[in-house]
C-alpha cells in the first residue's frame, strides 16, 4: 500500500462482499432443524450472518482474539477529560498484567487479549502479549491542526489489517477490536459528526464520566476543531480528527473482510472506527459483528448510521474490548446452531448419531 496515496490504494484491497443470495439457503438449513420455526430469534440472524462469511466453508469459532489498540491524542491538551494522558501507558501495563475489565472479561469468555502499541506517548517495555505498530508517541492536536498525516493514515490501515491477517494466518476465527486512549471520545465524536453525519452536540458524551459542565467544555473544544477544517470525505476526516488506534482498528476490520472472518465490533469509539472502514470499503460492513448498545451518549445513533443492531445492552461503557468479548459466546452458540444441532428429519426419523467434537 502506497501510505502517501492511501485514497487510491485501498481500491485494490480485494473485499468480496457478503453474497446476499446465501440467505434463503442458509434460513431454510437453520428452518430444517430440531426447533420450531424462529425459535432462536436474533441467533439465527447471527448464525446466518456467520455462514455467509464463511461460505462455503462451514464457520468456526473456537479461537477469539480481542485486540486492544493503544494510542495517545494531542487533544487532550485542552482539558476534554477527567484523566490524564499518562493514564494510557499505564492502562496498557495493566492489559499486560491481566488485571484490566477486558482481562477478566476475556478470561470468562475464552478469549485471547493482544495490546497494540499504535501510538502510546511513552516507551513501553516489551512484553509477549504487546504488538509494537506505534507510529508517533500521540496524536496531533487537532484543535489547531491535523491529529494525523495522510502518510500515517495510510500506516495506521496497513499496519491494522496485518495485524489481523498475521493473526487469522495463525489460526484465529473470530476476531474482537477495542481500544485505550485518553481523550479518544473527542475524536471518535468528531468523525461521527462528519461522517454519519449527526449534529456535534448528539455525539459528545461523557466520556470517562465527566459531568455536564465537562461535557459543555469538551463539547466547545470539538466545536473548535470541527471550526478549523471543512474535510468530509474518509480518509481527509481520520486524518483532521482520527487517533492511531482509531485509524488502526479502521484497518483491522478492513483486514478482517479481506480475509473473510467475522469482526466484532466494541462501543462508541471502536464503533466509529467501524465507521471510518465501512465509508471506506462498504463491503466490510457484512463482516461486521456489532456487540452491544454503549451507554455513551451518540453510540445509538452511530449504530443507525452503520445500520447495526447489537445483540446486548448491558450499560457498558468501559471500552477497552469488554463489550466485544462478552458478545463472542454468542457467536460461538450462534455457529453451533449450524454446524451441531441436528436436523428435525433426522430426530424423527431415528437416525440422529451422538455429537463427536
Amino acid at each position: 500500500m502506497d501510505t502517501k496515496t492511501p485514497s487510491a490504494a485501498l481500491t485494490d484491497w480485494p473485499i468480496e462482499p457478503v453474497d446476499p443470495s446465501l440467505e434463503p439457503r442458509l434460513r431454510a438449513r437453520i428452518d430444517g432443524k430440531a426447533k420450531p420455526l424462529g425459535a432462536l430469534g436474533r441467533l439465527e440472524d447471527l448464525a446466518v450472518q456467520l455462514g455467509s462469511i464463511w461460505h462455503p466453508l462451514l464457520p468456526r469459532a473456537k479461537r477469539a482474539t480481542v485486540f486492544v489498540f493503544a494510542a495517545d491524542h494531542g487533544i487532550t491538551a485542552e482539558g476534554i477529560s477527567l484523566y490524564p494522558a499518562s493514564v494510557t501507558a499505564a492502562m496498557v501495563a495493566t492489559y499486560l498484567a491481566g488485571r484490566a475489565g477486558v482481562s477478566a472479561l476475556a478470561r470468562a469468555c475464552d478469549v485471547n487479549v493482544q495490546v497494540v502499541d499504535a501510538g502510546v506517548d511513552a516507551n513501553l517495555p516489551a512484553h509477549p502479549e504487546l504488538i509494537d505498530a506505534k507510529i508517533r508517541r500521540g496524536s496531533r492536536n487537532a484543535v489547531h491542526e491535523p491529529a494525523l498525516t495522510i502518510g500515517e493514515v495510510g500506516d495506521c490501515l496497513t499496519r491494522g489489517a496485518s495485524i489481523v491477517a498475521d493473526s487469522i494466518e495463525a489460526g484465529t476465527d473470530i476476531v474482537a477490536i477495542g481500544e485505550m486512549g485518553i481523550g479518544n471520545t473527542t475524536s471518535a465524536a468528531l468523525l461521527m459528526h462528519r461522517l454519519a453525519p449527526v449534529p456535534l452536540a448528539n455525539c459528545v458524551g461523557a466520556g470517562a464520566g465527566l459531568d455536564a459542565a465537562g461535557i459543555a467544555r469538551k463539547l466547545a473544544v470539538a466545536e473548535r476543531a470541527v471550526a478549523r477544517s471543512s474535510a468530509t470525505s474518509s480518509l481527509e476526516v481520520l486524518a483532521e480528527f482520527g487517533g492511531y488506534e482509531i485509524a488502526m482498528m479502521a484497518g483491522a476490520v478492513l483486514g478482517s473482510a479481506m480475509h473473510r472472518r467475522p469482526v466484532v465490533i466494541d462501543g462508541f469509539i471502536a464503533s466509529a472506527a467501524a465507521l471510518v472502514a465501512v465509508r471506506l470499503q462498504p463491503a466490510a460492513r457484512g463482516y461486521c459483528v456489532f456487540s452491544h448498545s454503549s451507554a455513551e451518549r451518540g453510540h445509538r445513533a452511530l449504530l443507525d448510521a452503520l445500520g447495526a443492531k447489537p445483540y446486548l445492552d448491558l450499560g457498558l461503557r468501559l471500552g477497552e474490548g469488554t463489550g466485544a468479548v462478552m458478545a463472542v459466546p454468542l457467536l460461538r452458540a450462534a455457529s453451533g446452531i449450524l454446524t451441531e444441532m441436528a436436523d428435525l428429519s433426522d430426530v424423527m426419523a431415528g437416525t440422529l448419531q451422538p455429537w463427536r467434537s
